[in-house]
């Protein structure tokens, strides 16, 4: 028998969504389980139950009539959502994860299962060489197809989101002994400028979870939250985030011979996303500040010891 309902979302993944987006996602939380419903009789799957995951969409898992293995995914911001599979359609055939339905009256989408279970298959053992090769792949792709519009541009997201807040979180928060380092980087990221040569779609969420792997051990992008600009963004964030405290250094090195943009052009990059991720750490009272402290420090030595 087809299972084409799903009871309540969990109150863990409500509670992410709510602290994301603020008390007003509860009513879109409520409609979740219907919208599920509608998309598995349309697209005449079963579905299997929640995987609690992520902070901006409720995921549950799901099959087709010949036992292929989907995730179904459910979006809160509708503009998100269409972000999210525009990027993904302009990548296919790249190394992200496969669009299978789309829904844009519910904002839903059916995605392949990467590894054929949620969270995909094994890590390789070398990991960065491969994840490093792979994005270099997307923006490649980002720079040869046609180029859809509507997507963000990174200039607009520097000049007025990310610019306004750490200059906002420079005046109000207490910095204690990391201010004299954030102040003499606050300047830096004033005068960051793109490079139009490298401008392509960006993922711009290159945490480690975005980042499975299939049967074979290729890496497979997932949850873009996709801009336009320089590619250095990109890289810049997938050296500081990607094992937040460890590795900086040699992901660093790896982004600027795999990419080839010198590391002098990529450190300043990497530098005002660790002043922006200090500074949410220090509001959010996370206790991964100190850890984006250090490496920041790191980052801005002049002849850097050993590499967080």
């Amino acid at each position: 028998m087809m299972k084409r309902t799903l009871g309540e979302v969990s109150a863990e993944c409500q509670e992410r969504l709510i602290t994301h987006y603020g008390p007003e996602v509860s009513w879109w939380l409520d409609t979740v389980p219907a919208l599920f419903a509608q998309a598995a009789e349309r697209w005449n799957l079963t579905l299997g139950g929640y995987h609690d995951a992520g902070c901006a969409s409720v995921i549950a898992t799901a099959g087709n009539l010949d036992g292929r293995p989907l995730l179904l995914k459910a979006w809160a911001d509708p503009t998100r959502f269409r972000n999210e599979v525009t990027a993904l359609r302009l990548w296919v055939r790249g190394p992200t994860v496969d669009v299978v339905e789309v829904a844009d009256d519910l904002a839903v989408a059916a995605l392949e299962m990467i590894g054929g279970r949620p969270g995909g298959y094994e890590r390789p053992p070398r990991e960065l060489e491969t994840v490093a090769a792979a994005l270099h792949g997307l923006h490649t792709f980002g720079r040869r197809r046609h180029r859809p519009r509507g997507l963000p541009s990174l200039a607009a997201y520097l000049h007025q989101e990310i610019r306004p807040r750490v200059w906002r979180r420079l005046e109000v928060l207490d910095l204690g002994p990391w201010r004299d380092l954030v102040s003499a980087i606050f300047p830096e990221l004033l005068a960051l400028e793109e490079d139009d040569g490298r401008a392509t779609v960006l993922h711009t969420d290159l945490y480690r979870e975005n980042v499975l792997f299939d049967w074979l051990g290729h890496p497979r992008f997932i949850d873009p939250l996709p801009m336009v600009g320089d590619a250095a963004f990109d890289w810049a964030f997938w050296t500081v985030y990607y094992d937040l405290g460890h590795g900086t250094g040699t992901r660093l090195a790896t982004a600027a011979r795999v990419a080839r943009i010198p590391v002098p052009v990529l450190a300043p990059w990497c530098r005002a996303l660790a002043v922006d991720g200090l500074l949410h750490y220090l509001e959010t009272a996370d206790p991964r500040a100190r850890r984006m402290a250090d490496v920041l420090a790191w980052l801005s030595a002049p002849a850097p010891g050993n590499r967080p």
